[in-house]
């Protein structure tokens, strides 16, 4: 074999063997101690990356920014209806891995323009994050209890 077909072999051996995302690359199960829904999501505004998967009956996760607001969870795609977004649109349960935990919860997707200005705060505090006031149509979802 030519190195180039063995680092793709070896590629694609690592990603079969990951059950969540890798990097940019979505990924299956998420694996981890499930935990109780916690009161407050406060604790997930320092966690930097967390992991999200959709589509319970054939997992489909992903590596995701998130914002807290007054302690509920939001994530968001912004003006992108992604394949985690449509995932949801068919089944709102999701599954979210941060700091190692599991919850199992609910997606709401965000369409009260009171609740969406008060998202946009706390996301545009991060530099890369675009004002999602601004957008034609957004998708941004709280994470619920199921």
């Amino acid at each position: 074999m030519h190195r180039k077909q063995i680092f793709v072999v070896v590629w694609l051996a690592v990603l079969s063997a990951c059950r969540g995302p890798l990097a940019v690359f979505p990924g299956g199960a998420l694996e981890g101690p499930v935990q109780a829904t916690p009161e407050s999501f406060a604790f997930a505004s320092s966690a930097g990356t967390i992991q999200l998967e959709t589509r319970p009956e054939d997992p489909y996760s992903v590596n995701i920014a998130c914002a807290v607001v007054d302690d509920a969870l939001y994530v968001s795609a912004g003006d992108n209806k992604s394949q985690w977004v449509e995932n949801m649109a068919l089944n709102p349960l999701v599954r979210l891995r941060i700091n190692g935990a599991i919850y199992e919860l609910r997606a709401q997707r965000v369409t009260d323009d009171t609740e969406m200005r008060a998202f946009a705060v706390e996301w545009t505090k991060n530099s890369w994050a675009r004002d999602p006031t601004t957008l034609e149509e957004v998708w941004v979802y709280r994470m619920l209890a199921r």
